[in-house]
C-alpha cells in the first residue's frame, strides 16, 4: 500500500438541488388556475372583463365558468375590475352593499 494514489475517488451522487438557481414565481407557475395570474402589463377594464379564471366541469359534471375579474360600478360612475382572489374582500363588500335598499334595509332573495 505504499503506492496509494493521491487522486480522490469520485463516486456518482445526485446533485444538490439547492445549489441550482431557483426558478422565479412565474417559472414555477404556482397558481392552480392560469387565469388567476395578474398580467404584467396594465390592462383596460374591458380587457380584464374578458379574462376567465376557471372554465371546466366541476365534480358533479356541471360546467363552471369563473371570471378572473368582476367588474363593478364605483359611486362616481366609473367601472372598476376586481380580481377574484386578490380583491375577494372588496367583492364581498360590493355584494353586501347590493343587498341593501336605499333605506339601509337588507334585501333577501
Amino acid at each position: 500500500m505504499t503506492n496509494e494514489s493521491n487522486e480522490q475517488i469520485r463516486q456518482p451522487v445526485s446533485e444538490d438541488w439547492h445549489s441550482q438557481d431557483e426558478p422565479n414565481v412565474k417559472e414555477r407557475n404556482l397558481t392552480a388556475n392560469p387565469g388567476d395570474r395578474i398580467a404584467d402589463e396594465p390592462q383596460s377594464v374591458e380587457q380584464k372583463a374578458k379574462q376567465v379564471a376557471v372554465d371546466s366541469p366541476d365534480i358533479t359534471g356541471d360546467h363552471i365558468t369563473v371570471p378572473t375579474y368582476f367588474v363593478v360600478d364605483e359611486p362616481n360612475g366609473e367601472k372598476k375590475a376586481l380580481h377574484h382572489v386578490k380583491d375577494a374582500e372588496e367583492i364581498s363588500d360590493v355584494i353586501r352593499q347590493a343587498r341593501v335598499d336605499e333605506n339601509g334595509n337588507r334585501i333577501w332573495w
